[in-house]
């Protein structure tokens, strides 16, 4: 068996690992590279180790671990590619949003003449996306998938809805790969199931060397929003569409229920994949940790966006709201509208309640910088600027080393991956201080392994 690791090698986004199991060469994960542009640039390449490929196997839904998908397809890939069933309903959201943006931002770029390129091209097509969707092929947790001569496995991690590891033997090691993990009390999911068996272990290290903060993230939240309403600003959310912005919905529900927000504040969601999202949760209602009565009154008073041109009314308003907009990292979408018309004015807020990936703009936000480049444009950046890390959907050090400490015993070979540098060798110097492992390492971007 032989590993290469083409993506969430040397950073948090980008996951790939391609697992050649002699009769087979299989993809865990098709994942979009974001943040610096020098792991950006690295979605325009087609590695030759994918020439070949058979099978992609996905762990989730988010575009740092499907978004890819589009772009295998165009270049001539028609293999299969098995994925929980709830996975399969979020990418067909995902990916048509994705392939859409990438459309109108290539649109965008051409007529006001903003890129370097004498003509900006999509990574992708929407016709891409929808030939990508056309090869998913749905994996129950649990189910046994052969292929040739390898048995897969997925077993869920929270995280997400249809979130699941993937447990990979051919023959040979038994390699299991975590995917994202999820939290031991996540608002929305419930936790990871315990870790299968593995001689061969890839595990993510998004915070891999940190815990997440005792703060209560929901009261700091409320008190965010009681502040920027008392001196007549909105309050701009930017939300992963998938999951986060569900959760937020959930919590300003409970705030506004409970009197610590103003009840007549309006909250928005202005998103079509988080509109669609929320309606797969809500219909997936029994995976969730959340009471049904709870989730049957998840969006009463909230009024969903749909159209452009509402959302362009929207971000030109004057009244002070709420409002959850996509991408959460503020690298695309519709939240950019809002940014836009918010930034410059102080009397507004944005709040980040994700994982922010160096060189983003989220990132550079929350790093104090005054400008950001939007559309082509400098916008001043007067709004107060807050970051809310206990809404984190990730497993944190302790909870990643806790799931790690169910296992049977320690694998022989362990590949610390999904995480920033920092991150990622933290985590491996844990796995070797307080679980006494031996064999960890963190992989290089391309570097191959037999097995």
């Amino acid at each position: 068996m032989r590993l290469t690791f083409l993506g969430a090698a040397d950073g948090v986004t980008g996951s790939r690992h391609l697992v050649d199991t002699g009769d087979r060469q299989i993809l865990l994960d098709c994942g979009l590279f974001q943040g610096w542009k020098l792991h950006r640039e690295r979605n325009w390449a087609f590695p030759q180790a994918l020439v070949g490929l058979d099978a992609v196997v996905l762990s989730h839904a988010h575009l740092d671990h499907s978004g890819w998908l589009p772009a295998l397809v165009r270049h001539g890939f028609r293999g299969p590619i098995h994925a929980h069933p709830a996975t399969i309903e979020l990418a067909a959201v995902m990916l048509r949003d994705s392939a859409r943006l990438q459309e109108e931002d290539a649109r965008r770029a051409n007529r006001y003449g903003y890129s370097r390129h004498a003509k900006a091209l999509p990574l992708y097509t929407v016709k891409d996306a929808e030939r990508a969707l056309a090869q998913f092929v749905p994996l129950a947790p649990g189910r046994e998938l052969r292929l040739g001569s390898a048995r897969v496995r997925l077993s869920l991690t929270g995280h997400l809805l249809g979130a699941c590891a993937v447990s990979l033997v051919a023959g040979g090691p038994r390699l299991l790969f975590s995917g994202d993990l999820g939290r031991r009390d996540d608002l929305l999911m419930p936790p990871p199931q315990p870790a299968p068996a593995a001689d061969v272990l890839l595990v993510e290290s998004t915070y891999g060397n940190r815990l997440h903060p005792r703060e209560d993230g929901q009261e700091r939240l409320a008190a965010i929003v009681r502040e920027t309403a008392a001196r007549g600003g909105s309050v701009l959310l930017p939300a992963f569409a998938v999951g986060r912005a569900q959760a937020l919905v959930l919590v300003l529900q409970r705030l506004r229920a409970a009197g610590a927000i103003p009840r007549q504040l309006p909250i928005f969601v202005d998103s079509p994949m988080a509109v669609q999202a929320t309606e797969l949760y809500t219909r997936n209602g029994r995976s969730l940790r959340v009471a049904a009565r709870e989730l049957a009154h998840l969006l009463d008073g909230v009024r969903m966006v749909t159209e452009a041109a509402q959302s362009v009314r929207l971000a030109n308003a004057r009244f002070p709201r709420i409002v959850i907009s996509a991408s959460g990292m503020a690298t695309g979408g519709r939240v950019l509208n809002h940014l836009k018309a918010m930034a410059p004015d102080a009397r507004h807020a944005v709040v980040f309640a994700g994982f922010q990936v160096g060189g983003s703009r989220g990132a550079r936000l929350l790093a104090g910088e005054r400008e950001v480049k939007i559309h082509g444009e400098l916008v001043p950046v007067r709004a107060a600027v807050h970051e809310l890390q206990g809404f984190s959907g990730h497993a944190d050090r302790d909870e990643i080393l806790d799931w790690l400490r169910g296992l049977p015993k320690p694998p022989q070979r362990t590949f610390v991956v999904h995480g920033e540098p920092d991150a990622a060798d933290a985590l491996r110097s844990a796995l070797q201080e307080r679980l006494g492992w031996s064999g960890v390492s963190v992989p290089q971007h391309g570097q191959s392994v037999v097995l």
